[in-house]
């Protein structure tokens, strides 16, 4: 019952779960990419836009549906809308969550592999990185024990509970890669030639705006805070009735953003101070994905005094980026089958546990499926859930459990003009933008 439900105990452990959710690999391989695809400032400035237009309002939206509920993704929409087809939606959620974790844990797995090459000094005596990370690939099995080893430590934490578990490691391992950003960002701007890579980053230039720029910089605030996926109701359901939902959502946002930029500043003026080849590395940084990760960064902090170090600290980074998003993403289908089955908890995260290794094997062996995957998540169910969770509180929640959840039962100061504003947002401007990103992901 509602009542009973565990919640989160602080309010440094709600914002710091949601921002482990929201922060992943693809903040610090995927916002770099459309940023240089998107040329640099300009990107970014539009991206802030997008975030405080779009992707606050979603996310709101989605902590509203997990609270008012208490309940999982699936249960959510079966209890504020009983009777109704609503409940496919977090169906969908659930079933994403679910895809997602089936390629997603083997690049997790990549992460700890790497951390190993560092410590161990192998990965400063590589002389083709290309082929290093060819040679990981073509090894399915490697990749599947790393998997495992990944998979089965995020089931850890999920049946250490929530406050033990989820919230405590959030607690912990955020400000740690808080630190680590810092440190690398640190560094980075100290190489000779950094200025450029600065430059790049945050000095507008007009000459390099794209006509798909808006859309580039919404699919990725949409992809960067973890929306549509089922994390964010899930994680709503635990918070109290007395965290305030936009205030956290505005937090969460800018704390997700400022990762991605922090990674922007620790791999732009590496990679311009570093590079052999000036005139290719915009085009590098543009290809992104595991290729920038995985060759091009390791190759350029092996130009670097101290690189074991650094590079060492980078891997350690990825992979506490990949856990906060890995664990938030398998609590919320570990209690879609707890709650929606009799199943006990424990049994649930470890019948969750083996499907995803079963996906990531059939993924480390075939990389089309590995790419199916990928691609039917990004570019099909994400924007799709998205696009009916915004319509679903825009147009069927009730109006007064809207503006009850917004001002925790009118505790909270806002007036008509806002509550206003939110629903046209979700009536009419969330619900454009996420088929547009639909309609752009087919198109591309």
């Amino acid at each position: 019952m509602p009542e009973k439900r565990v919640t989160f105990a602080s309010k440094i452990g709600v914002v710091a779960a949601a921002v482990g959710s929201a922060v992943g690999l693809g903040n610090i391989w995927r916002f770099p990419s459309q940023t240089a695809d998107g040329g640099g400032a300009i990107f970014i400035l539009v991206y802030i836009g997008c975030i405080l237009f779009f992707g606050i309002p979603l996310m709101v939206s989605e902590f509203m549906v997990g609270r008012a509920s208490r309940a999982n993704t699936a249960g959510a929409f079966h209890k504020l809308a009983p009777g109704t087809q609503w409940k496919w939606i977090g169906r969908l959620g659930v079933l994403t969550g679910f895809v997602i974790m089936g390629f997603y844990m083997v690049v997790c797995g990549w992460t700890f592999v790497f951390i190993f090459q560092s410590v161990s000094g192998h990965l400063s005596g590589v002389s083709d990185f290309p082929a290093n990370f060819m040679d990981l690939q073509s090894n399915p099995v490697k990749q599947i024990v790393w998997m495992v080893i990944f998979s089965l430590l995020t089931a850890f934490f999920i049946l250490s509970g929530v406050k033990k578990g989820i919230e405590r490691s959030a607690k912990v391992m955020m400000p740690i890669l808080f630190l680590l950003l810092i440190i690398l960002a640190a560094r980075a701007i100290t190489l000779q030639g950094a200025v450029h890579g600065l430059n790049f980053l945050f000095k507008p230039d007009l000459s390099h705006v794209k006509p798909t720029v808006f859309l580039d910089a919404m699919g990725q605030a949409f992809f960067s805070l973890s929306l549509g996926m089922g994390c964010m109701i899930t994680y709503g359901s635990y918070f109290n009735n007395r965290t305030p939902l936009v205030k956290t959502a505005v937090q969460v946002s800018l704390l997700d953003s400022l990762v991605a930029i922090l990674a922007g500043v620790v791999i732009f003026p590496t990679a311009f101070a570093l590079s052999a080849n000036p005139g290719t590395i915009v085009d590098e940084l543009v290809a992104g994905g595991p290729g920038l990760l995985f060759i091009t960064l390791p190759e350029l902090f092996n130009q670097m005094p101290g690189s074991m170090v650094w590079s060492t600290i980078f891997f350690f980074l990825l992979a506490l980026a990949a856990l906060t998003s890995t664990i938030s993403l398998m609590e919320a289908v570990t209690l879609y089958i707890h709650e929606e089955h009799p199943i006990s908890r424990k049994k649930s995260t470890l019948l969750v546990t083996a499907g995803v290794i079963i996906l990531g094997v059939f993924s480390s062996y075939s990389s089309s499926f590995f790419n199916f995957l990928d691609l039917s998540s990004a570019k099909f169910m994400l924007p799709i859930g998205g696009f009916f969770i915004s319509l679903f509180v825009g147009w069927h929640l009730d109006r007064k459990v809207v503006y009850a959840q917004l001002t925790n039962d009118r505790t909270l100061k806002f007036g008509m003009g806002f509550l206003r504003t939110y629903i046209f947002l979700l009536r009419y401007v969330v619900p454009t933008a996420m088929l547009a990103i639909f309609i752009y992901g087919l198109a591309g």
